[in-house]
């Protein structure tokens, strides 16, 4: 087994080649940071993007879910279309979660990591305190990497890890290189009997809005890793044989640079198709045209009547008129799946599921 060092530790980490890359992966991230705050309207942003997220962290761990079953699902009503999109939907609310401590408190302690393995896995069983967990290959069944096995280590480690996330003066790196560190040790502890990958990601982008990198959680970094998974899975395993820490740096940096660029990019054709719709709704049916309805119908890219009646405090008969008449303008397109009618922003669906396909 091999011992995991407190942090931080004195190895000199930020090599010529890694500053470069940081460089970059700043650049990205500012850019992305900024067009964000651009979007009237963040809640939008941070519903669809963040679903997107837990798709993609979920299908890292084999939870594979399309689109249309998470779109169809109502996290709100507890109403899922199958376990998939019901797991999903639990990441992306344990996400919310932290974002909201986060926001409120600037600090992200093991309180707040606990309660969100707990929402991610929905169950209370916290930090491991049995032995016997190891990790195996997938295919050969061998153990690739032993975490600790005792419950003191691991909360002795873990107070570190919250000391280490806390405290800016405790080290001098930048903070993407800490966010990187973070997420290695995070997994190297593998503090909870399940949920260790999926907790660890949302941390990942929790410490970035933290440390004022990203004001709202949208950096689309799961996907990258899916893309990745047997680079990420190899990368974290020879830095722990190995002690070089160089790879998996400029692993992670290339992941902010690439999926910032990304997000960059799908936030563009996101605003660009809000624009589009805006002047349609405002030539075409300016009596009912809010932007309210506009936050709606972006905000959930399969709408209901429900949605539009909660969010707009309006009828059921109302609510009803005004998706009518967006199909009418052919913005939205009803769809009855089951017992219930909805109304598809299918602009919106295509631009979100086209980010998988690039």
């Amino acid at each position: 087994m091999n011992a995991i060092k407190p942090l931080p530790f004195l190895q000199e980490i930020e090599t010529t080649a890694v500053l470069k890359k940081l460089a970059r992966a700043h650049q990205a991230l500012a850019e992305l940071k900024g067009i964000a705050a651009s979007i009237p309207n963040e809640g939008i942003l941070i519903s669809t993007l963040s679903l997107q997220e837990a798709k993609d962290s979920s299908a890292i761990e084999n939870i594979i879910t399309t689109h249309d079953d998470l779109y169809r699902s109502d996290s709100a009503a507890k109403l899922f279309v199958n376990v998939a999109a019901k797991e999903v939907h639990n990441y992306a609310n344990a996400l919310h979660y932290g974002f909201q401590q986060v926001k409120a408190h600037g600090l992200l302690t093991n309180n707040d990591v606990l309660h969100i393995q707990a929402t991610i896995e929905e169950n209370s069983a916290g930090f491991r305190k049995l032995p016997g967990t190891a990790l195996k290959n997938d295919f050969t069944d061998a153990t690739v990497y032993t975490p600790p096995q005792h419950a003191d280590e691991i909360i002795t480690l873990m107070t570190n890890l919250e000391c280490f996330i806390n405290d800016d003066d405790l080290c001098d790196w930048d903070p993407l290189i800490k966010m990187a560190v973070i997420h290695h040790q995070f997994e190297s502890i593998h503090p909870f009997y399940d949920g260790n990958g999926r907790t660890g990601r949302i941390i990942n982008i929790l410490y970035l809005v933290k440390q004022g990198l990203l004001k709202i959680p949208v950096l689309y970094l799961s996907r990258y890793i899916n893309q990745n998974k047997s680079d990420y899975y190899h990368l974290l395993q020879a830095t722990r044989d190995t002690h070089n820490w160089q790879p998996w740096l400029m692993f992670m940096l290339e992941g902010v640079e690439q999926t910032a660029k990304q997000t960059v990019a799908l936030i563009e054709g996101i605003k660009a198709t809000m624009q589009t719709f805006k002047q349609k709704m405002r030539n075409e049916l300016p009596k009912i045209y809010s932007q309210d309805l506009l936050n709606n119908i972006f905000r959930h890219p399969y709408t209901k009547i429900d949605f539009v009646m909660a969010e707009l405090n309006v009828s059921r008969i109302t609510a009803t008129r005004y998706l009518d008449e967006l199909i009418g303008i052919e913005l939205l397109e009803k769809r009855k799946i089951g017992r219930d009618n909805y109304y598809i922003n299918t602009a919106l669906y295509d631009l979100l599921s086209n980010v998988h396909k690039k």
